[in-house]
């Protein structure tokens, strides 16, 4: 009797009353990552990107030529179209301007059907419900039929004004959004020039002859971005500072049920390949079924040609696409009716018939092209048959690094931590072994490791995947990492969620961080895709002045100190660090190590056109583009150790 007694109080306590409705868009301030992926600046600037997908709609459907965005002095930003303007009339059946129901209900827009968007970027319809959810407010101008109206919305949407009309616009139509994200939501509101700049050139590249212009009134900055060579001229940027094996990228486009497809190939005679994605202008980051299309196409035409004209003989054997891929550089750019993508963030492609038509109409173009130049076809059957060769190679050191994965292996380099859940240890990647005993002498045991690392690692950059495995740095990352590399790199066996380079910040610290970083990138890519890498932030100056120690970060904290003091500078002291070394070990926990008082930077990927292009001429084999690099830039660097 007790236990049934207890059984229906807890029944009772679970009842109709405890269901709560989320209503509008309270949902969204709810959880807000599950709609724009994160609460931090990639979060932050995904708002932006939501309205500018939509302007691209209006692009893409031919309504559209120009999109501003322009960050404000106020915090706020900007974006504006020349497109039709929203519709301002009233909705048939929720009674209220059409423009009013975008922007305030879930699920409304005009991409549900084909009427209004053949294709379009948007396939929830939350995008523009979401940025108001998300803002302090939103104000939205809409110009259309000789006339303009506006319309403000505050907290979040839940205070909305009455629609007006405006006087003095002319007869030019289009939409005019600006917000004010909300602090309350986010961690970081101050908007950033790169990662915007980014999503807009990508967005020219995609769009021939759209112009995208970005404005910054805080520092008066303006980029203008058109591209009128298209994909072709992305893989071409792309592969900027490389020694590419033809001048002029495969291009091939056409259409099928309603798909429309365009790719452009072009290979370099390095080891890394990439394949950019995109679907309806969105940057499908994680990849998905239009991809595999497209490897699968390049590999089948490629061996086609090749066997049909002899260059591959009756006794070899087909060549394989990992080997096909070496030096590959591939934009495809998809035009998808029913995009099914996973998650609101657009990140991968799911549509099933995607891959067939893809792959049926890049390998007809591919046959067609590289059967009217053999040579070429020869260039890429050679390459990849020494990839093939090499492959083998890097499948031992792979195997061999995988029996060695155990950390006990590493017991001579690695401090390991006494915790073994992942989601709750970090390690430290640090330069020296003077640095590095330091950090195990100063971190918490329970959750830190620390390796050591003994002057520079192997430029991967320069070295297929056999050789970098060969050296010892290399070799010691991926066995204390525990995840494997390149195609086998599998986060589940990640054994440290936080992965943390700590070098020294002079110039050979900054090519040691280089070095590594660019090793991340090249054969341990989902670690920076997931967030997993971070670059740690030790102090520049120690400053003591009135009994006060001070650890500072840049010239600009020393100045900003300096200048509070005032008079009082006279008896301060100010010491420069010149490395790590420098710091006994309870002074590397309390300025870099500690995770309740240090900074650390964490590792994306934003921008995977401009990463491309500077990874290759900084660690690539073109020393004239390297020099060239850092001569356009040499009036940026301070502080040169000499």
């Amino acid at each position: 009797m007790p236990k049934r007694a207890a059984a229906t109080a807890a029944e009772n306590e679970y009842n109709a009353s405890q269901i709560q409705v989320l209503k509008g868009l309270e949902g969204v301030r709810h959880r807000p990552s599950m709609y724009v992926g994160s609460t931090d600046s990639r979060g932050l600037h995904h708002l932006v990107h939501e309205l500018v997908d939509n302007a691209v709609d209006e692009a893409m459907g031919g309504f559209c030529k120009r999109i501003t965005v322009q960050i404000n002095a106020d915090g706020s930003c900007t974006v504006d179209d020349d497109g039709r303007g929203i519709p301002v009339d009233m909705h048939p059946t929720e009674h209220r301007p059409a423009v009013e129901v975008i922007f305030t209900y879930l699920h409304a827009g005009g991409k549900f059907g084909h009427n209004v968007y053949k294709v379009s970027g948007g396939l929830h319809g939350v995008g523009a419900a979401v940025v108001n959810a998300l803002s302090k407010w939103l104000e939205v101008e809409v110009r259309r039929g000789g006339k303009a109206y506006r319309q403000r919305y505050e907290a979040g949407g839940t205070k909305v004004s009455a629609l007006k009309k405006v006087a003095g616009r002319g007869q030019k139509t289009g939409t005019t959004v600006r917000f004010l994200p909300d602090p309350s939501i986010f961690e970081e509101t101050s908007f950033e020039w790169e990662p915007l700049a980014a999503r807009l050139h990508e967005i020219a590249y995609l769009n021939p002859g759209l112009q995208l212009d970005l404005v910054d009134e805080r520092t008066d900055r303006k980029e203008r971005f058109v591209e009128q060579g298209g994909i072709a001229a992305m893989v071409k940027d792309m592969n900027q500072g490389r020694e590419t094996l033809h001048r002029t990228p495969l291009f091939v486009e056409g259409e099928k049920d309603g798909y429309r497809v365009a790719a452009a190939i072009q290979y370099h005679d390095g080891y890394s390949d990439k394949i950019q994605g995109y679907v309806n202008s969105i940057d499908t980051r994680e990849g998905g079924t239009h991809e595999a299309g497209l490897r699968s196409a390049i590999t089948s035409a490629i061996n086609e040609v090749a066997r049909k004209n002899g260059i591959l003989k009756d006794k070899d054997a087909n060549l394989a696409g990992d080997d096909v891929r070496e030096g590959q550089i591939a934009v495809i750019s998809l035009s998808v009716p029913e995009p099914q993508f996973e998650g609101q963030t657009k990140t991968k492609l799911g549509n099933s018939e995607a891959k067939p038509i893809v792959e049926s109409i890049v390998y007809q173009g591919l046959v067609e092209t590289l059967g009217q130049n053999l040579a070429l076809t020869r260039k890429l059957v050679s390459k990849a048959q020494e990839a093939s060769r090499a492959r083998s190679a890097a499948k031992k050191a792979r195997d061999l690094t995988r029996r060695r994965s155990g950390i006990d292996g590493l017991a001579q380099k690695l401090a390991h931590c006494t915790l073994r859940e992942p989601k709750e240890t970090e390690l430290f990647i640090v330069e020296g072994d003077s640095a590095g005993g330091s950090a195990k002498q100063g971190r918490d045991r329970r959750t830190q490791a620390v390796l050591p690392l003994r002057g520079k690692i192997l430029n991967v950059e320069k070295a297929r995947l056999d050789k970098a495995l060969e050296d010892e740095g290399v070799g010691a990352i991926i066995q204390a990492l525990g995840a494997g590399v390149g195609d086998d790199c599998d986060l589940e066996k990640l054994r440290y969620h936080k992965v943390i380079v700590m070098a020294d910040g002079d110039s050979d610290g900054l090519h040691i961080r280089t070095l590594i970083l660019t090793l991340f990138y090249r054969y341990l890519r989902p670690l920076l895709d997931a967030g997993h890498v971070f670059i740690a932030q030790a102090p520049l100056y120690k400053v003591v002045a009135r009994g006060q120690t001070h650890y500072l970060r840049s010239d600009k904290e020393l100045e900003s100190l300096l200048g509070r003091l005032g008079d009082a500078r006279r008896g301060v002291e100010v010491q420069r660090y010149k490395g790590l070394g420098e710091l006994n070990p309870e002074q590397l926990w309390e300025t870099t190590m500690d995770p309740r008082r240090r900074s650390l930077l964490r590792v994306t990927v934003e921008d995977g056109v401009r990463a491309e292009e500077v990874l290759t001429r900084l660690m690539g084999s073109s020393v004239d583009e390297r020099r060239v690099f850092f001569e356009t830039r040499a009036h940026f660097a301070k502080n040169l150790d000499i």
